[in-house]
């Protein structure tokens, strides 16, 4: 029976994550703003904040940033020990590259995707090397690219990506960026759904990118 049930867990994993090649990482510099089309979509702009998130519960963080009309922000808790197929679970799902997943903004009321919020598990990793490993712990990214912004008093680092839908057989764009704040790094990470078009999400994800300031 607890081998039937680690080996479920497993399809679930393979399913979620994919499987195949490593990622393959491209270190250039860009630019922040201005750039049309794959892969920053600078011409969508971002959405009108409604309130604010991380200045506590449910998801205190070192940052702050504005979450947009409809969207509906969680803390991820923590799974029973004691389910084996839901803990392993939780781990394919919550860690991730070096980081854990702390709190999901779920965009489906009017979007197709949701906004994750993680932490580095290493205090002192700098936020490039962070989000480098990341995107490459997804083994069937593709065309990693990554460029440097400023944010009021913070430096962020966003990447773009091309990640491999399984049930579709095809690749979608994605998008995630990673700040140093209260003493560790923060990555941010826009996430369609299985059938949902990636650029719904980016006036969210520009909301959040935009408005990022550090926790008081």
């Amino acid at each position: 029976m607890r081998r039937s049930r680690l080996a479920l867990a497993a399809l679930a994993i393979g399913l979620l994550t994919g499987c195949g090649g490593g990622a393959q990482t491209d270190t250039g510099e860009q630019p922040g703003g201005g750039a049309t089309g794959a892969p920053w979509h600078d011409e969508v702009t971002a959405a009108t904040a409604s309130e604010t998130v991380g200045a506590g519960a449910p998801c205190p963080l070192p940052v702050t940033f504005g979450l947009a009309n409809g969207w509906r922000v969680s803390e991820i808790k923590t799974a029973d020990p004691n389910d084996e197929v839901a803990a392993a679970v939780a781990e394919a799902l919550t860690r991730r590259g070096g980081t854990t997943a702390r709190c999901e903004v779920d965009g489906r009321a009017v979007a197709s995707g949701f906004l994750r919020v993680w932490t580095a598990d290493d205090a002192d990793a700098p936020a490039r090397q962070t989000l480098e490993a990341f995107v490459a712990a997804e083994q069937k990214a593709t065309d990693p690219q990554y460029r440097q912004t400023r944010v009021g008093d913070l430096d962020v680092v966003e990447a773009s990506w091309l990640s491999h839908r399984e049930l579709l057989d095809e690749d979608i764009r994605e998008w995630a960026l990673a700040v140093r704040a209260g003493g560790t790094t923060v990555l941010l990470e826009a996430s369609s759904t299985s059938f949902g078009d990636p650029l719904d999400l980016l006036p969210a994800y520009r909301l959040a990118r935009d408005t990022l300031t550090a926790t008081p």
